[in-house]
């Protein structure tokens, strides 16, 4: 092999010299410096369950690279545990994690001057975090995950973790014993992998699919079976492929792409999470993507899946029912998908999707038969959220869907899981979360624990939440994220008072504060937002970060 053909920058020359021996410094030898040279960035850990499993990903990685005639060389992503991380300040810690793992993996990639990346996520920062990577250093790349997790069983049922979120509310509520929530604590989270529902992870896995930049069942085949493993060996495979074709991630993520994978979006019933995540990947691309653009889609897309905790279906039965690609295929059968775009396949969407058969419409319904003819996520305007705000509707219980009550108001997630399980929120109510946004978290922590106590206290028809933060994919219920402006810069959540009658009206895509115009001019001019000492990372997060309405990205530029 020639040095024109192997792409290797270090390969020849003198003025590489210097670098050669340090690749010899490196147990290298000479044959593997003349080939190119191929990045594994690896996200494992041993605290993420999603994580622990990736050491043997890479593996299969290093020895398809190696097989297809590339010199694989990992380095690592760091990972958060949103799990682990829930209902404590460790959560502040989640979010920003997504801009560290893109700023490091550029600066690992380029300071080393790969010629081609596999990336290795799974859980939920990695996923968004490795893309946005990917196009800023916009070298041949694909992506293969660590997989999901399978079902837990409970009582002879299946389960996950949102449903030992919710046991701890049930628990409270005196519905289930000591037993049974122990019970659960054993059984919920059986294996390695991603949690088994349609969580944030498992959303950016299966949205990394339909966007182009992964094979195959990334976003399905479970952690544990042998076919991940095989699928890792064809990623490492393909990549020098995509080299030798010199097929970029801006060739495939196009502003398409992107349609394409919010489409997908809504039919699969993903995480509210995908709002933050797909805008700030389209925004490395250069393609602006805002909220307003998820109605449109969704009002066009039928909402074919209702996997946990939507629904008693997990990542395993949609592998077996045929996967992200059966879900397009269906898509594809309405001309809902732009089929011509090129993916990491070396093929186009069209040629990837065909004859990929839904084997399990009770898993993936078919596209005339939908849970419902709009998407699985709304956006809602009004006086208490300008900018918007966002909504998993299919997870929303019909009653729900529209909904007036008073407002029980906390400015901090805690203040509100107390008064939760403490018997203080009753039917009717609309809890108010605030200060929790992207820079008055800050981080945007996530409110699993209070829409978990709440459904498992049995109050989930009758009881909406409210947040300038945001909820991890397992919540389920009336519960609306991303309300912006944030209270920290003076959004209208701020003035939100005890008492004032909120108005949820999903339909209508619309969410309202029932006070007059003058009242709202008045408490406005008399606000000034709480603001808190920071330190370290997050102050300098605080200081960067933007709107959770464009994807809670980070400024170029100081004020």
């Amino acid at each position: 092999m020639s040095c024109t053909e192997c792409n290797n920058f270090f390969c020849e020359g003198a003025d590489k010299a210097p670098q050669r021996s340090l690749f010899n410094a490196l147990g290298m030898t000479k044959e593997e410096m003349q080939r190119p040279l191929v990045g594994i960035v690896s996200s494992y850990n041993e605290i993420v369950p999603g994580h622990m499993n990736i050491d043997k990903i890479v593996e299969a990685v290093k020895m398809g690279v190696a097989m297809a005639g590339g010199t694989p060389v990992m380095f690592p992503a760091i990972a958060v545990c949103d799990g682990i991380a829930m209902g404590h300040d460790g959560m502040r810690y989640s979010l920003v994690t997504r801009d560290l793992i893109a700023d490091s993996t550029e600066c690992m990639a380029l300071a080393h001057h790969f010629d081609a990346l596999v990336m290795i996520p799974n859980c939920d920062k990695n996923v968004p975090g490795l893309l946005m990577a990917a196009a800023r250093v916009n070298v041949p790349t694909i992506f293969v995950s660590g997989g999901p997790m399978l079902a837990g069983h409970v009582k002879g049922n299946k389960t996950s973790l949102s449903s030992m979120f919710e046991a701890v509310g049930a628990y409270t509520a005196g519905t289930i014993s000591a037993d049974d929530l122990d019970e659960f604590e054993n059984k919920a989270c059986p294996t390695c992998g991603s949690c088994s529902g349609m969580y944030t992870a498992n959303s950016m896995n299966c949205l990394t699919e339909a966007i182009g930049m992964g094979l195959k069942g990334n976003g399905t085949i479970p952690a544990v079976y042998s076919e991940r493993i095989q699928l890792a060996k064809r990623a490492g495979m393909q990549v020098m492929e995509l080299l030798k074709k010199n097929i970029r991630p801006r060739d495939i993520m196009t502003e398409s792409a992107f349609i394409n994978a919010l489409t997908v979006d809504m039919a699969l019933g993903c995480s509210t999470n995908t709002m933050l995540h797909i805008p700030a990947i389209a925004n490395e691309c250069g393609i602006e993507l805002n909220l307003d653009i998820a109605n449109e889609i969704s009002a066009r897309t039928p909402n074919l899946c209702h996997l946990a905790p939507a629904g008693h279906t997990y990542m395993e039965d949609l592998n077996e029912a045929g996967g992200v690609y059966a879900v397009m295929n269906e898509l594809a059968k309405k001309n809902l998908l732009n089929t011509d775009l090129i993916t990491v396949t070396g093929k186009t969407v069209a040629e990837n999707i065909a004859g990929c058969v839904n084997t399990h419409p009770d898993v993936i319904r078919t596209i005339d038969n939908p849970y419902s003819e709009t998407g699985g996520i709304a956006v809602l305007k009004g006086n208490l959220a300008p900018e918007g705000s966002v909504v998993k509707r299919s997870a929303v219980a019909p009653e729900m869907l529209t909904h007036t009550g008073p407002a029980k108001v906390f400015d901090c997630e805690e203040d509100a899981q107390a008064a939760i399980l403490g018997g203080k929120i009753v039917k009717g109510d609309v809890v108010v979360i605030r200060y929790e946004g992207p820079k008055g978290g800050p981080g945007m922590r996530e409110m699993l624990n209070p829409t978990s106590a709440i459904m498992g206290m049995g109050l989930g028809s009758d009881v909406a939440l409210i947040t300038d933060g945001r909820f991890s994919g397992a919540s389920r219920g009336a519960a609306i994220g991303h309300v912006s402006p944030e209270a920290a810069v003076g959004g209208n959540i701020g003035i939100v008072r005890d008492g004032d009658m909120i108005t949820v009206d999903i339909p209508n895509y619309t969410l309202t504060l029932n006070i007059s115009d003058e009242e709202l001019a008045k408490r406005k001019a008399e606000f000034t937002p709480k603001k808190k000492e920071l330190k370290g990372y997050l102050k300098r997060y605080a200081n960067l970060v933007t709107s959770g309405a464009s994807g809670a990205v980070l400024k170029n530029t100081l004020d």
